[in-house]
């Protein structure tokens, strides 16, 4: 979350934001590659993302959403409709346990909801 939330906020390059966390940070093998596929796979995929992001939360332009929040809602519509390696409930639980560390009062409530919705739309079809 941190490494999208930089990028979003101050522009860095990703890949130098990525590799200056892992320097930082020690990772496990495990968690370096989770954090690499993850940032660069919401990265790669952005405009389709906040696609669904918009749909999903019609009231909230994007632009004038809490960064954080709109960084989860990256992360896990990613993990949930893209990428396939994390459970869907999983992704939605942790969206929303970051949402409460990190977010505002109203975030685990905002991020639940929009996660809710697009899961629902995936059980639809």
């Amino acid at each position: 979350m941190q490494i999208l939330c930089e990028v979003d906020c101050v522009r860095h390059e990703p890949d130098e934001v990525v590799e200056r966390r892992i320097a930082e940070e020690p990772f496990n093998a495990q968690s370096e590659t989770f954090l690499k596929d993850v940032s660069k796979g919401v990265l790669a995929n952005l405009g389709e993302i906040d696609n669904i992001i918009s749909e999903f939360a019609p009231s909230w332009p994007l632009n004038q959403m809490a960064i954080v929040d709109r960084n989860l809602l990256r992360i896990a519509v990613y993990e949930i409709v893209m990428w396939g390696a994390t459970p869907p409930k999983v992704a939605v639980n942790e969206a929303v346990e970051l949402a409460k560390a990190f977010g505002s009062e109203s975030s685990p409530k905002f991020v639940n909801g929009v996660l809710g919705s697009v899961m629902e739309s995936i059980t639809e079809k």
